[in-house]
């Protein structure tokens, strides 16, 4: 990765024109965009006055353009790690808003990542998935495995897994039309203790699937505690294709 002004590893930059969300699933309870929100709330931040109550930042939508446009190097930018692009109150219009902003910058990358992969798809035939947009989603464990199957139904280039906190094992991954799996444990001091054989399944699925692997972190009370390192080394893979699509 390039730029790295994020905490996200696969990441290079954020665009969070959208901040707050709500539980939906397992993996929500120990949300890490919630701490931050409160956190960045209590420093006065306005953009988090509401804390993690759904948040719309209309500004934020033409001010990431003037300042993206700028850029003399392709990142790749987070849509939304403060919140879910596809939740009910984010209107149609704004996403769409959001999606010719993409269009307008074909030198950058995008991931967006899901939870609402439902909905994702009931909205896909209003959205243009340009060829530098990622679509995602987020299952931590095999009772959200029907968020792949969404996913495989949406007209997107590029689909991605963020199988992030990993809760269980996924001995079933149907990766075709999967273009990068990317894995890691629950941080904090609630989080929750994620099983080695669990990622170096997924890690085997991907390597027989060709599928670019990244594994993010253990986990633990403290983000970096534990490392990343599985079996003695580092997986850092991406879509190289991805990168260069344009």
């Amino acid at each position: 990765m390039k730029k790295q002004s994020t905490i996200i590893e696969w990441s290079d930059e954020r665009w969070n024109a959208v901040t707050g969300c709500s539980k939906i699933s397992a993996g929500c309870l120990n949300c890490y965009a919630e701490k931050m929100s409160a956190s960045l709330q209590r420093m006065g931040r306005q953009k988090y006055a509401n804390v993690f109550s759904l948040t719309l930042h209309e500004s934020l939508i033409q001010s990431f353009y003037d300042k993206a446009v700028k850029w003399r190097k392709s990142y790749l930018v987070f849509v939304n790690s403060m919140s879910d692009q596809f939740h009910k109150d984010v209107p149609l219009d704004f996403t769409q808003r959001m999606f010719e902003v993409m269009a307008q910058l074909p030198d950058q990358r995008f991931k967006i990542l899901t939870k609402r992969s439902d909905r994702m798809l009931a909205l896909s035939p209003h959205l243009v998935w340009h060829d530098n947009v990622m679509a995602g989603v987020s299952i931590e464990n095999d009772n959200y495995l029907w968020r792949l199957d969404d996913l495989k139904k949406v007209p997107a280039k590029w689909r991605s897994l963020s199988l992030e906190p990993l809760l269980g094992p996924l001995p079933h991954l149907n990766l075709n039309g999967i273009d990068w799996v990317v894995c890691g444990g629950e941080s904090g001091s609630d989080a929750r203790k994620m099983d080695a054989d669990w990622v170096r399944d997924i890690r085997d699925q991907c390597i027989a699937a060709n599928v670019p692997f990244c594994f993010k972190q253990w986990g633990g009370k403290k983000r970096h505690d534990n490392g990343a390192e599985l079996d003695g080394r580092t997986w850092e893979e991406k879509p190289e294709k991805f990168f260069g699509s344009n």
